[in-house]
C-alpha cells in the first residue's frame, strides 16, 4: 500500500507512467535514507523520453543535471505529501521518501494469517523432482524436490490452483537395465545396489547392452512378460520414493507415467515427418533438423535424434507428447538441473516447429559434498537422502541435547536441510556443510525456528492483553526497523513468484529474525509501559515468520 502510494505520487508530479515509476523507484540500502528512493538520472537524459512520456515536463528535466531534478522534484511535492509519507529528502541526484511509521504500525499490528495472500486463480501444472524409478533418490537431486515443493507452496499461498506432478521414466534404459537383475522378492533399498552392480558390468561386458535394448523394444511392442516386470520395478521404486519424500514434507498429486504416452508419441513422430525438418541417418535413425534454430551455435551438430536405428522412441518424443498434454490444461512449469539447459533447448525448438507452446523452466544448479563432489547413482558415488536425513536427525539431537533445550529433532534436521538449499540462488552451485547447517546460530533453518520458538515463549510468559492496543507516540528505531520489515512480505512473496526464486523468502526470514532479535535486546517488553503494542507486534512478527517458513517447507515449533 505505501509503495503504491510513493508510485502515485511521483507519477501524478512527473507525468511518469506508474509502471514506469515502479521499475525505477529502489530501496535504499540504510534506514537513514528513507524507505523508498527515485533516481533522477533516467530524467536526465532526452534519450529515454518516447510517447509513453509525452506529458513529462521535458523543457525542465533535460536541461538540468539529475541532482537538481531531484531537488525540482521535492520543491513540487514536498507540501502536497499524504498522511502516510512523513517527509522526503534529496541526496545527491535520488529523492528519498519516508513512510509515516505510526500510521505503518498500525497496519502491521492487524497482520492476520491472510496477510500476504492473493486471489491469482491460475491453473498451474508444475512438474518437479521425477527422479529416475531405479533407486532411493541422492541428496543432490533432491534439491529438484524441495525447489519445487517450494514454489508449489509460494504459487499456492498466492490463490493460484496448482497441480504437482512427477513424471514416472518407466520406460527407461535404467529400468531395461535393473531388468536384466531384478528378483520379484528385492525390496526398495536394495534396487540402488543392484542398479550399480549391473552398471559395472555392462561397463565391463558392453555385450550386455544389446539386451537392454532388447528388452526396451519388447516393452514397446507390448511383449507382457517384459511389461510385467517393468511394472514391478517402477511399482518397487515409486512407492518408496514416495514414502521417503512425504517423509520430507513433500507430497505429489498426480503421478505420470511414460509408457503412457508411447502412442501419442508416434502420433508426434509422424507431425515432425510432415515439416519436412526430419531425416534417416546412415544408422536408420530418424533425425530431426535443428539448423535454422537458435541451437546451431550451441551444437557442434545441430541435430535430435528421435528414434533408435530399431525405430523405438527415445525419452524425448514422449516427453514432447507429455509436455504438450500438460499445456493445454494450463500454464506448465518444470523444474529441472543445469545439466538439462541443453536438452530443455532442444524441447523447446521441437515443439516450435509443430506450433506448440513451450513450458517455463527453473533449473538449478549441483549439490556438492565435501570429499564426495559431484553425486553419481550409476557409480554408487553419492549421498542418499533416507541417510543423510538420518545423520542430520541424530546431529540435531546431539545439538538440542548440548543445548539443555527441547525440539523435534526430525523437523529440525529436515529444516536444516531446505534452509540450505533454499537460501542459495538457483543457479548457483552449493557445497553442503552439515555442521554448518545445524547451527543454531547464524544464517540456517534450526536458528530460524529457534527465534520463532523465543517470540512464542515472550507470548507465553505474558500477562497483559493485547485486545486495544494504542500506539507509541515515538517509537524506538529497532521498533520502526521491524515494523518496516514486516511490511515488506507480501511484495517479498510476489518477487518470488514472478522469479521463482526461492531465496527471495529464505534471506527475507532470516532478514527479519535478525531484525527481530535486535528489537528484543533493545527494547524491554514484558513490564514496559509499551508491553501491549510490543507484544502485538511479536504476534504479527510470529505469523510472518510462519508464513515464511511454510513457503520453504519448514514447520516451526513452539519450543526449543
Amino acid at each position: 500500500m505505501f509503495k503504491q502510494i510513493t508510485i502515485d505520487i511521483i507519477s501524478k508530479e512527473t507525468k511518469i507512467p506508474k509502471e514506469k515509476v515502479l521499475h525505477l523507484l529502489e530501496v535504499p540500502p540504510s534506514p537513514e535514507l528513507g524507505d523508498y528512493s527515485f533516481p533522477c538520472f533516467t530524467l536526465a537524459n532526452p534519450k529515454n523520453y518516447d510517447d509513453m512520456w509525452k506529458n513529462v515536463e521535458k523543457d525542465f528535466f533535460t536541461k538540468k543535471n539529475p541532482v537538481e531534478i531531484a531537488s525540482h522534484l521535492k520543491d513540487k511535492i514536498k507540501n502536497k505529501l499524504p498522511k502516510e509519507i512523513e517527509k522526503i529528502e534529496t541526496k545527491g541526484p535520488y529523492l528519498n521518501f519516508f513512510i509515516n511509521k505510526q500510521i505503518l504500525a498500525k497496519e502491521i499490528i492487524k497482520i492476520n494469517d491472510n496477510f500476504g495472500k492473493q486471489k491469482q486463480n491460475q491453473k498451474i501444472l508444475l512438474e518437479h523432482t521425477s527422479v529416475n524409478p531405479n533407486a532411493s533418490p541422492h541428496l543432490g537431486r533432491t534439491r529438484n524436490s524441495i525447489i519445487g515443493d517450494s514454489i508449489y507452496r509460494i504459487l499456492t499461498f498466492l490463490g493460484n490452483k496448482v497441480e504437482r506432478h512427477y513424471y514416472v521414466n518407466d520406460v527407461s534404459k535404467q529400468i531395461a537395465m535393473l531388468a536384466l537383475v531384478f528378483k520379484p522378492s528385492d525390496k526398495f533399498e536394495n534396487l540402488l545396489k543392484k542398479y550399480v552392480e549391473i552398471s559395472k558390468k555392462i561397463e565391463d561386458n558392453p555385450e550386455l547392452e544389446k539386451k537392454v535394448f532388447g528388452l526396451l523394444n519388447k516393452f514397446e511392442h507390448k511383449d507382457k512378460t517384459t511389461t510385467q516386470l517393468f511394472k514391478k520395478i517402477v511399482d518397487t521404486a515409486v512407492k518408496g520414493q514416495k514414502q521417503l519424500f512425504k517423509k520430507a514434507g513433500i507430497e505429489f498429486d498426480y503421478f505420470d507415467y511414460e509408457s503412457k504416452y508411447l502412442e501419442e508419441s508416434r502420433h508426434i513422430l509422424e507431425e515432425l515427418k510432415k515439416t519436412g525438418k526430419t531425416f534417416e541417418d546412415e544408422d536408420g535413425r530418424l533425425i530431426l533438423d535443428l539448423k535454422d534454430t537458435s541451437l546451431i551455435k550451441k551444437m557442434k551438430s545441430p541435430v535430435l535424434v528421435l528414434t533408435r536405428s530399431d525405430k523405438t522412441g527415445l525419452y524425448i518424443t514422449r516427453d514432447l507428447a507429455y509436455t504438450i498434454e500438460k499445456c493445454k490444461k494450463g500454464k506448465n512449469i518444470i523444474v529441472l538441473g543445469e545439466d538439462q539447459k541443453l536438452y530443455f533447448e532442444q524441447l523447446c525448438e521441437a515443439l516450435k516447429i509443430i506450433n506448440k507452446p513451450c513450458p517455463d523452466v527453473v533449473h538449478y544448479s549441483f549439490v556438492l559434498l565435501k570429499d564426495i563432489g559431484k553425486m553419481s547413482t550409476r557409480k554408487g558415488e553419492l549421498v542418499l537422502l533416507e541417510d543423510f536425513l538420518s545423520a542430520a536427525e541424530e546431529k540435531a539431537k546431539q545439538e538440542i541435547k548440548k543445548r539443555k533445550t527441547q525440539g523435534d529433532a526430525r523437523k529440525v534436521a529436515i529444516s536444516a536441510v531446505k534452509y540450505s538449499m533454499l537460501k542459495n540462488e538457483n543457479n548457483k552451485n552449493m557445497t553442503f556443510d552439515l555442521e554448518e547447517s545445524l547451527k543454531f546460530e547464524g544464517n540456517t533453518g534450526p536458528y530460524l525456528q529457534y527465534t520463532y520458538a523465543r517470540a512464542s515463549s515472550i507470548l507465553r510468559k505474558a500477562k497483559k492483553s493485547t485486545s486495544s492496543v494504542k500506539i507509541p507516540k515515538q517509537l524506538s528505531e529497532k521498533e520502526k526497523e521491524l515494523i518496516t520489515e514486516l511490511s515488506k512480505f507480501p511484495e517479498t512473496v510476489t518477487n518470488t513468484a514472478k522469479t521463482m526464486s526461492p531465496h527471495l523468502i529464505a534471506n527475507y526470514a532470516y532478514g527479519i529474525a535478525k531484525t527481530f532479535n535486535e528489537f528484543y535486546q533493545n527494547n524491554k517488553v514484558i513490564g514496559n509501559k509499551e508491553e501491549a503494542f510490543r507484544l502485538k507486534l511479536i504476534q504479527s512478527f510470529r505469523i510472518v515468520l510462519k508464513s515464511s517458513l511454510y513457503l520453504l517447507g519448514i514447520d516451526v515449533l513452539e519450543q526449543m
